[in-house]
């Protein structure tokens, strides 16, 4: 696939670093060109030194002859207007932009359509990092969590810990455990390398566990790895910015919040805009450990720093921790700040890169592929794929499980088929529509999965209804 990214930054050069093992041509746009020699010096990559709004740039990255457009610069209107031009001037079929403001994302409905602003797909990376948020606020003891099969499956990562009752015990007895509950594990990572999997592999503590589980088991499930935590109760969200206000105010619908925020000013609009509500607004800086004291810090079940600066949200939640607060959730952008993090110190961190590329993913892939999630920092992703086919033009349709040879690292999770969920055992045989939920330890093995997941050209011949 011939694909254009405008911006260089964070998000853009991590997508280009996920798409450019998946066999597609990619160039890369930017203003900085010594942020473009230095992806170029490590990539096969084309780069264009420009604006991306300008016209001759879009023309001397070849928009014209682009399938796909990804506008992700840190300027809503340069992505905007981006999009306007490769509709317009380059009949560019798929547009996909990155947009941050409030105000413009009120009005998507009316904005973006081909009649106005013609993007087809809209990624906001803070309302994708508070869903997020929420999402492991609702599953204490989860470090990562993703929705599969529209919500109905969960895709969990949890460490093991001293106190669980599988510690000690190979995976197969967690059927017994649970009474049978359906789930699967599909990953074990021990001292941060994977190990290999099976049923008879026995849980150590401090074992990072990945399973699926529909929904409705999930928490019976991490109690199995680690004695289970009471729901929190008592919330602290360090930052008044928009993350930590749309936080709060879905939040506090089942917490007790409280909002510290270091401006003055932004904490007395602050005080205005919740004074109807349950949430409490502070004004001091996170770092004051009297300030802490005097609010009970010791009795906060969870501290929430998502100030626009990593330093300030590494500190504070540190310090809340050192304070007495029982969890923390820590918003970091810096990739390298990410890997110095010692997992005692932060329990969970957010990454608003693997947030946002999960989502562009998500939009970006063809070949049946739905819904994409990528954990352990980018490393491994979880992949819904839609199989289509029959047993004459499909390497997968109408075979065991057991019987396919997947790429290495790839496993088979769970089966959605029509109304059902079905844990994946190696004697299932696949079926034409089938929604597969992998997890894929190596993302770098994606392209052959795709490949053996694809059916042969001449089945769509056959099936016009597919030429898409």
């Amino acid at each position: 696939m011939n694909i254009i990214i405008l911006g260089a930054g964070v998000i853009g050069t991590g997508l280009a670093e996920y798409l450019i093992n998946e066999n597609n041509d990619i160039t890369l746009v930017d203003t900085d060109m010594e942020k473009l020699t230095a992806i170029q010096n490590r990539y096969d990559i084309k780069v264009v030194n420009g604006f991306a709004s300008y016209p001759a740039t879009l023309r001397e990255a070849d928009a014209a002859n682009a399938e796909l457009v990804v506008a992700v610069t840190n300027s809503d209107e340069t992505n905007m207007l981006a999009c306007q031009f490769c509709y317009s001037m380059f009949h560019v079929p798929q547009k996909i932009a990155r947009i941050q403001n409030n105000e413009y994302l009120a009005e998507k409905a009316t904005l973006f359509n081909d009649a106005a602003i013609p993007i087809d797909s809209i990624i906001a990376p803070e309302q994708l990092i508070t869903d997020e948020i929420v999402s492991l606020v609702e599953y204490p003891g989860a470090n990562e969590i993703s929705e599969f099969s529209r919500g109905r499956l969960g895709m969990v990562g949890v460490t093991a810990y001293y106190g669980g009752p599988m510690i000690g015990h190979p995976v197969k007895k967690l059927h017994q455990f649970l009474d049978n509950i359906p789930v699967k594990v599909m990953a074990i990572y021990r001292q941060d390398h994977a190990i290999p999997t099976n049923e008879n592999t026995v849980i150590e503590a401090g074992d990072e566990i990945y399973f699926v589980a529909t929904k409705g088991y999930v928490r019976a499930v991490i109690s199995k790895f680690q004695k289970l935590e009471s729901p929190f109760r008592r919330i602290m969200i360090i930052g008044g910015n928009r993350i930590g206000q749309e936080l709060a105010k879905e939040l506090s619908k089942r917490y007790s919040v409280k909002i510290v925020e270091t401006d003055p000013k932004k904490a007395h609009e602050l005080s205005k805009q919740f004074s109807k509500s349950s949430v409490e607004i502070f004004n001091s800086a996170p770092s004051n450990s009297d300030f802490l004291t005097e609010e009970h810090i010791d009795k906060m079940d969870l501290i929430i720093s998502v100030t626009e600066k990593d330093e300030t949200n590494i500190m504070s939640a540190m310090l809340a921790k050192n304070l007495g607060a029982r969890r923390s959730i820590v918003l970091i952008s810096k990739f390298a700040y990410i890997n110095l993090i010692k997992k005692e110190k932060i329990d969970i961190i957010i990454s608003p890169r693997e947030a946002t590329i999960s989502a562009l993913l998500t939009n970006i892939r063809h070949n049946g592929v739905g819904t994409v999630h990528t954990f352990r920092r980018g490393e491994s992703e979880g992949l819904e794929i839609r199989l289509m086919g029959d047993l004459k033009h499909s390497a997968v349709i109408g075979r065991r499980i057991n019987e396919i040879s997947f790429p290495p690292g790839i496993v088979v999770a769970a089966i959605s088929r029509d109304d059902e969920i079905f844990m994946a055992q190696g004697d299932f045989v696949l079926r034409n529509n089938d929604n597969v939920i992998f997890y894929i330890q190596d993302k770098k093995n994606i392209r052959e999965l795709l490949k053996l997941t694809t059916p042969k050209a001449t089945y769509f011949s056959r099936h016009p209804d597919f030429q898409k």
